[in-house]
């Protein structure tokens, strides 16, 4: 049997699913977590990495010696060294699609939060604000429907396209930035250039992978273009956004309000600039992890094993 070594399971596996398909596979070792300093040591007898988000540089490859394998928890897999995983003949596989439904969802429960207020009035009413108050309700905070609006999807892969349906659903106008517009357009959605998108929308979200052309793609110049109340949404990569610019701009309300799931540094290392302004809301990268997409992932991930030991074809992205 093949010896299996999983690096981070706690992110994909926190204690409410079943290692026990993976177990059926090979001599299997579980950590929850692995420290830089840990990794070395724990991939030198593994013939198959599973990992999420622990970095397997030219370093850590060269000392596993005997794997054959990795398979990468998430879609991302900017974390591996593929050029040096190609060079040793290893397969990286990964996963994709799993949590499009979930990701789609987050995004309208952060856009929803910003346009309905919700926590902040759930919070007011606590208070006794809507105790004190002489009539039937109050206007705490001014409300915004979203038919009408225009919402901007940068990117148009899976989670672009749901984002549209839900967006269709509430009646906005859907706007594109795709690499290829065929599938756009077919749907019924206009395509215009980033620059186009930017200065037209009330709502951007971000849908866009991350590579060395997309990074920090959100920076001070396309800030000075967004409409005046503009929301900007990011449940992508962390680094498509300039942090620092984009705190001056919410500063000056361009754009007005920011949700964001992801950051630059993960967790991050010390209180962000970001944590201070009232306009920017931040969950911890939770997009993806509704129960249901990671029982999706963990069956992705058995089939992906299962895939390399039978011999049967697979997308190895280290081709």
């Amino acid at each position: 049997m093949k010896s299996i070594v999983i690096l981070d399971g706690h992110t994909l596996n926190p204690g409410d699913l079943s290692w026990e398909k993976i177990k059926q596979l090979g001599k299997t070792t579980i950590y929850h977590r692995t420290s830089r300093e840990e990794v070395l040591s724990r991939v030198k007898d593994a013939e198959i990495i599973v990992v999420n988000k622990v970095k397997l540089d030219a370093k850590v490859l060269e000392n596993a010696a005997l794997c054959q394998c990795i398979c990468v928890t998430a879609t991302g897999y900017n974390n591996i060294d593929i050029e040096k995983a190609k060079q040793k003949g290893i397969v990286v596989l990964n996963a994709s699609n799993y949590g499009t439904g979930s990701v789609a969802q987050h995004v309208f429960a952060l856009l929803l939060d910003i346009t309905n207020r919700v926590n902040t009035q759930n919070t007011s009413v606590k208070k006794g604000d809507w105790g004190n108050q002489p009539d039937f309700c109050y206007g705490h905070e001014s409300l915004e429907r979203l038919e009408g609006k225009t919402i901007g999807i940068i990117g148009f892969g899976a989670i672009g396209q749901a984002v549209a349906k839900i967006a269709d659903a509430f009646g906005m106008k859907v706007k594109v930035v795709a690499r290829t517009a065929e599938k756009a357009i077919h749907l019924g959605y206009e395509v215009q250039s980033l620059e186009q998108v930017i200065s037209n929308s009330d709502i951007i979200t971000l849908h866009i992978p991350l590579t060395n052309d997309t990074k920090n793609i959100m920076n001070k110049t396309i800030f000075q273009k967004m409409k005046d109340n503009t929301i900007l949404i990011n449940t992508s990569r962390g680094d498509l956004i300039n942090e620092e610019d984009l705190y001056e701009g919410l500063k000056v309300k361009k754009p007005a309000f920011a949700a964001l799931d992801v950051l630059k540094t993960e967790p991050p290392a010390s209180g962000s600039p970001l944590f201070e302004l009232e306009n920017c809301i931040i969950t911890p990268h939770v997009a993806w992890a509704s129960k249901q997409a990671r029982e999706k992932l963990m069956d992705m991930t058995v089939e992906n094993i299962l895939c390399f030991l039978e011999g049967r074809p697979f997308n190895n992205l280290a081709k």
